[in-house]
């Protein structure tokens, strides 16, 4: 009973401590006048029967006990992280995942301040529930290589949930299973949310909400965290976020663990090169190595019967003795608690982790310091161009470089096209990220052009990095005119109208063809010109059109050219209404398409009787 007892005081206390750090680190950047009176708020809303990830597995590895030092030494308050720090493998966080994170804090901050949303909550939940993305294994736009997929959600050790969409996200047609970096079941991310149709959130700007892009997970679950109002600096409302994410109580010190060590500093890493964590229990017992995923684990909310000391962790030595039954009653056994302290008389060794089959393996080396980027070179053509309505056949392309003139990599890259023009990347979106690859290129993806001709200017901006924009020059040009090598007129009726009336409405309609096929989208100029067969001129007198687009006291003002006409699509025009002034004489209306094929009619203006 008294050695229950102590474990029970240990794990009150680690978890007391680790909640005190978390709440201190939040507050120590707020300002107090800026808190919320969590009193006035009302009572928080019952949590929904299924959290955010639907209770699946976690990775259960703790930080290193050595923090991460902050940039310009010990004694640096800043707790963002921001600077290039030193120190453990497990402080880097892959470029593009700590974009993702960054990019959602800055959304939410705009959207909901009072939330006051770290971007380091989200690496801890990102850590716990996938390892930062497998280390990163994410393409270009922030989207897994691979799907990253929690067990099947079957009531063996986790919630049971069958299937709610159709497989569409997590493959599997009979039950749901965590999808993602963030680890979203399907019916969460579809369903519910602020505006009832699910917590998916598009992050990168591409017009998709997809789970498994770390743009889009990370601000559905910042979105989520903020819900109801919540403070996340008020303790009570960070407990509440986090739990509803996962019930467990177990989770939430990993987690805050995680989000403390964090904001105590970090750096970049390359994609790929993230430290995968290690453990993460089974529904037996078993434990998960990052090569792999279990399919069951121990009940994962309160009071269940996870095996804590069959778990060893990071930089501590694995518990002696058996495991025994019962425990606490918290639902954790054996005498190393998940707070992270350890059975008395078993030293804490920091470096020497214990693997499965307790030998010791090296502790990673921690990376070398990051090339910050100085400038953004563009590559390639200096102008893009293209014709309306197709691809730009070269894609926009830069290269950060270093103040050596060396390219860097890992730099997640962000083209944003203006809203001058109605180009864009593919599904529709008007940005893309980039991250260079080893020789310091982002190259965006095949942009296309609308209908809206003209230049515009693509700006390459890096996400994370100071470095200065580049603006790349596009231009759009208009498509060719079709071909036409016949115009005829529709009907032979002659053309007649008396002086000061106008001719009959639709009078005259043409046809435009090319080699007998109808031709389609022909511009066409009408034009009513003298009768002098050598040098025919625009005429100042006789027949004319009206501006349709003129308004005021020059609706009615004669126009003797009229442009912006072109053939339907049986390639046939109805000239507008025609007019004729005093004058009485025959008359020449020339059609002229932009290639010089022409027709040319004659309109005769009978004078007016004469009265008796």
């Amino acid at each position: 009973m008294a050695a229950t007892f102590r474990r029970r005081l240990r794990r009150g206390a680690a978890s007391t401590a680790v909640a005190a750090l978390v709440l201190a680190a939040l507050t120590a950047s707020q300002s107090p006048a800026g808190a919320k009176n969590t009193a006035a708020k009302g009572p928080e809303p019952t949590p929904a029967d299924t959290p955010i990830d639907g209770g699946a597995a976690y990775y259960t590895d703790l930080p290193p006990l050595n923090s991460p030092v902050p940039p310009r030494g010990s004694n640096d308050p800043r707790p963002d992280g921001d600077g290039i720090v030193t120190g453990p493998a497990q402080a880097g966080i892959p470029a593009t995942v700590l974009a993702a994170y960054k990019k959602a804090e800055s959304e939410i901050r705009a959207a909901d301040p009072g939330c006051r949303l770290p971007w380091q909550l989200l690496a801890g939940i990102g850590k716990v529930e996938s390892g930062q993305a497998r280390g990163g294994a994410v393409d270009s736009e922030g989207t897994t290589l691979q799907p990253i997929l929690g067990p099947q959600l079957n009531g063996d050790g986790f919630a049971r949930i069958t299937d709610t969409d159709g497989g569409r996200y997590d493959g599997d047609r009979t039950h749901d299973r965590a999808v993602g970096p963030m680890q979203f079941i399907p019916s969460t991310w579809s369903e519910g949310g602020p505006a009832g149709t699910g917590w998916g959130a598009d992050g990168n700007g591409d017009g998709k909400k997809d789970p498994n892009n770390v743009f889009d997970a990370a601000l559905a679950a910042g979105t989520y965290l903020c819900a109801g109002g919540r403070n996340l600096s008020v303790q009570q409302d960070l407990d509440s976020a986090v739990l509803g994410y996962n019930h467990s109580e177990e989770y939430l010190r990993t987690v805050l663990s995680w989000f403390a060590f964090y904001r105590t500093g970090s750096y970049e890493v390359p994609d790929g090169k993230g430290v995968l964590p290690a453990h993460r229990p089974g529904a037996n017992g078993t434990r998960d190595h990052a090569s792999g995923r279990t399919e069951g684990r121990t009940g994962h909310g309160r009071g269940t019967g996870d095996t804590a000391g069959n778990r060893p962790h990071p930089g501590r030595t694995k518990p002696n003795g058996p495991t025994k039954p019962g425990g606490s009653g918290d639902g954790h056994t054996g005498s190393h608690t998940p707070g992270g302290d350890h059975t008395p008389g078993t030293p804490e060794t920091p470096g020497t982790p214990q693997t499965p089959g307790g030998k010791p393996t090296p502790t990673p080396k921690p990376p070398t310091k990051p090339t910050s980027p100085t400038a953004l070179q563009q590559v390639g053509d200096q102008e893009l161009t293209t014709t309306a309505g197709t691809d730009f056949t070269t894609k926009p392309q830069v290269r950060a470089v270093d103040a050596a003139g060396k390219p860097v990599a890992g730099v997640p890259v962000r083209f944003t096209l203006p809203g001058t023009t109605d180009a864009r990347f593919p599904g529709g979106a008007t940005t893309a990220i980039v991250t260079t690859g080893k020789d310091g290129l982002a190259t965006a993806p095949t942009l296309h052009a609308g209908d809206k001709t003209g230049e515009f200017t693509l700006r390459a901006t890096a996400v994370v990095r100071t470095a200065p924009a580049v603006d790349i020059k596009a231009t759009v040009k208009a498509k060719p005119a079709p071909k036409v090598d016949l115009l005829t007129r529709t009907s032979d009726k002659e053309l007649t109208a008396t002086a000061g009336h106008a001719f009959a409405e639709d009078a005259v309609e043409i046809k435009a063809t090319y080699q007998g096929e109808i031709a389609a989208g022909v511009p066409i100029t009408a034009t009513m010109i003298t009768g002098d067969p050598d040098h025919p001129v625009q005429n100042d007198k006789g027949p004319y059109f009206k501006d349709p687009k003129a308004t005021g006291d020059n609706k009615d003002k004669p126009l003797r050219t009229l442009t912006g006409l072109t053939t339907d699509a049986d390639g046939l025009l109805k000239l507008p209404k025609i007019y004729t002034d005093t004058h009485p004489g025959i008359f020449l209306l020339r059609l002229t398409t932009p290639n010089g094929t022409t027709l040319t009619l004659k309109l005769k203006i009978a004078a007016p009787a004469k009265t008796a």
